[in-house]
């Protein structure tokens, strides 16, 4: 039986509809919000999507119910004073710089601001600037411009699992800050940079290195080239008004070229040379039954979370370097012999839809003798706003073809931006050693879906893998593998929705729609390839031949791999509860790391720090919370002078204090 509401007196037929809101966008009624996201938990702050229910008066149309026969205004005169009014406080405690905000162009505030024809602000401002965060190699956080929506909040903690920010303060100081007030750059942050693509204002943007690329560019001594990641071609023609497909790559290398890019390459082509070398470090994995399951590697911000999170999982993880890395070492390698220039006047450029790749281009594993293997990584959006800004006309260009060899890629490189690509291109290579049947459209359904957990198992049940998006389901899943509920020999784990195609460094998109519009145009790349394994890129082959000898060889070891290490989650050495007072007293240090505080570290050290207040020991004893990054297994770890206490228990602590506090007042 069909049930209706009524919409400004119009039927609308309510079918799955869970909220009013979807209700009204499905009459074609835009209702604006700003802290409505159909990923994340019901929130109701804006109060922006206030319609008015007979019967009920004003309702918050994200949180209400439908019901049959409802009949609903949305934009009655006390609705629109009402949004406006909402709109003037929010603007008046913004800062309104908008010429010199990047988001000037996709900003919600700005746009709904003229929907509401706003053209002045009623209101005075009542908050004090805050300083801008500008630690972050990824990110640069805006305190000014946030609208207290708690998307990031939301999208860090439901989607990721991290926290690394959330409100802080009350009253009119309440703000979204990072853990005891420091840098994205010194929390448990992973770079991901969702939270920026969920912002809907300018409070959480992308770091731009746009002026280090221009000069380099302009510097003549300087030979610049580039790698562009296979999810950047499917979206960059989003920021010129066109569809999310690959036909615009063409137009992308030639925009480029007239840039000033001396060469442009794919990093599809080193993603060719991590399929090959990832999947014989898994074959000889496999036949020695050793440090299984293994781990992919090619996402940075997985790297980071792993390495912070899960440190008893990091020798699973797969020793390849990402392939952003192995371009990058393989052209630092020949490119200064084949383009006749010296190795320090080389400048690689990547061109990325992620923003953890400007974390990891940096790391020090990635920097030989003062030279890192890549120099910059450019978002797509920022590759975009510098063709804008050279004033290109995009749509209007003829396409050209990227340079040789490492211009050459298959279809097995160019599926790595998609959730289930790097597995996928893995079986392409491996299935002849696992007798996995190929079909001739070289599709492998298993791995391929939208769900953030995905299970396959192939082989005759001898190979089984798991496809994960999102940390919050990889921390699931590891959970599970550490507790033996659960057995792989593959996970793939990217941490963006749908994978690379969903990367915080690709133009802006509010709904899911758009980015599996990105992931199908990927798959249709590949179908359109001559090539679609790895083995059969000719390029790949000779690289072998004439430089790395053999997969998995010591010398592609060298250029090609790294390995991990276990990493503080907060960057600092301690946050101290004592004041100043004599250098002699004993010190206390009690680990809050994540570890240590679920196993009760909080509860001891509020405890440790009330028996001195009750005691009046303050002039013996320098009480500090640590973020250590060792023993987190023997957790709580407690040092009371030179002694370190592994699986503290509060009661053996204050003993230990006790008997210090003895000697000490004698």
């Amino acid at each position: 039986m069909e049930r209706y509401v009524y919409i400004n007196d119009r039927p609308v037929l309510w079918e799955d509809e869970k909220n009013i809101l979807d209700l009204t966008r499905k009459a074609h009624i835009d209702i604006p919000t700003f802290c409505y996201h159909s990923d994340l938990s019901l929130y109701g702050a804006c109060r922006l999507c206030m319609v008015e229910v007979e019967g009920r008066g004003l309702v918050t149309s994200c949180s209400t119910a439908p019901f049959e026969g409802m009949r609903i205004k949305t934009h009655t005169a006390q609705i629109l004073k009402l949004r406006k009014t909402i709109v003037e406080m929010l603007l008046a405690n913004h800062d309104q710089e908008c010429p010199k905000c990047s988001r000037a162009n996709d900003c919600k505030l700005r746009d709904i601001s003229n929907r509401l024809s706003i053209d002045k602000v009623r209101f005075r401002k009542t908050r004090d600037p805050k300083p801008m965060d500008l630690g972050s190699e990824c990110l640069v956080r805006d305190p000014n411009k946030c609208v207290l929506c708690g998307d990031c909040v939301r999208f860090c903690d439901e989607i990721q699992g991290i926290g690394a920010i959330d409100f802080a303060a009350r009253g009119q100081n309440v703000n979204v800050a990072a853990a005891y007030g420091k840098s994205l750059a010194q929390v448990d942050c992973i770079n991901c940079g969702q939270c920026a693509a969920v912002c809907p204002t300018g409070a959480i943007v992308v770091r731009s290195h746009i002026p280090q690329a221009w000069e380099a560019i302009h510097d003549s001594s300087k030979t610049v080239v580039a790698q562009v990641a296979p999810a950047v071609r499917v979206a960059l023609g989003e920021m010129f008004g066109l569809p999310s497909n690959d036909l615009t790559t063409g137009k992308m290398v030639a925009a480029m070229r007239m840039i000033g890019f001396d060469q442009v390459y794919d990093t599809a082509f080193a993603a060719d040379l991590t399929v090959v070398e990832e999947a014989n470090e898994f074959v000889a994995r496999k036949s020695k039954g050793e440090k299984l399951p293994i781990f992919t590697s090619c996402c940075p911000a997985w790297v980071k979370y792993a390495e912070q999170s899960y440190p008893q999982l990091l020798g699973n993880l797969s020793s390849c370097r990402s392939p952003q890395q192995m371009f990058g070492a393989i052209a630092k390698k020949r490119l200064p012999e084949q383009l006749k220039v010296d190795k320090k006047d080389l400048v690689v450029v990547s061109i990325m839809p992620c923003t953890a790749k400007k974390y990891e281009c940096k790391r020090p594993e990635f920097t030989h003798d003062g030279i890192a293997d890549v120099d910059l990584a450019l978002t797509t959006q920022e590759l975009g706003r510098m063709i804008k800004e050279a004033g290109i006309d995009f749509d209007s260009l003829e396409p050209e073809s990227m340079d040789l060899p490492m211009g050459f890629a298959t279809g097995a490189g160019m599926i790595f931006g998609n959730s289930g690509g790097v597995s996928e291109a893995v079986l392409r290579y491996a299935a002849d050693k696992f007798n996995i049947p190929v079909p001739e459209s070289i599709v492998l359904q298993e791995v391929r879906g939208e769900s953030g957990v995905r299970e396959a198992t192939l082989a005759d049940g001898n190979l089984k893998m798991a496809v994960v998006h999102g940390i919050k389901n990889a921390q699931q899943l590891c959970d599970k593998i550490l507790a033996g509920e659960a057995e792989y020999d593959i996970v793939e784990v990217m941490a963006c929705p749908g994978g690379c195609t969903g990367g915080a460094g690709q133009p802006i998109v509010m709904n899911r729609e758009k980015r599996k519009a990105r992931t199908t145009s990927l798959y249709h790349a590949d179908k359109t390839m001559p090539m679609h394994r790895a083995q059969d890129n000719p390029f790949i082959n000779e690289l072998y031949e004439e430089l790395l000898e053999k997969p998995n060889s010591h010398k592609a070891h060298e250029l090609l791999h790294t390995a991990y290490k276990h990493r503080k989650r907060i960057d600092d050495d301690e946050l101290s509860f004592s004041g100043t007072g004599s250098e002699d007293r004993c010190k206390i240090r009690v680990c809050v790391g994540t570890s240590c505080y679920l196993r009760g570290s909080q509860d001891i050290l509020a405890k440790t720090l009330q028996m001195v207040e009750e005691n009046a020991w303050g002039n013996h004893f320098d009480i500090a919370a640590t973020f250590c990054s060792e023993k987190c297994d023997k957790g709580p770890n407690v040092r009371i002078g030179d002694q370190v206490i592994h699986k503290a228990e509060l009661a053996h602590v204050k003993e230990l204090i006790t008997q210090e506090a003895e000697k000490r007042v004698k």
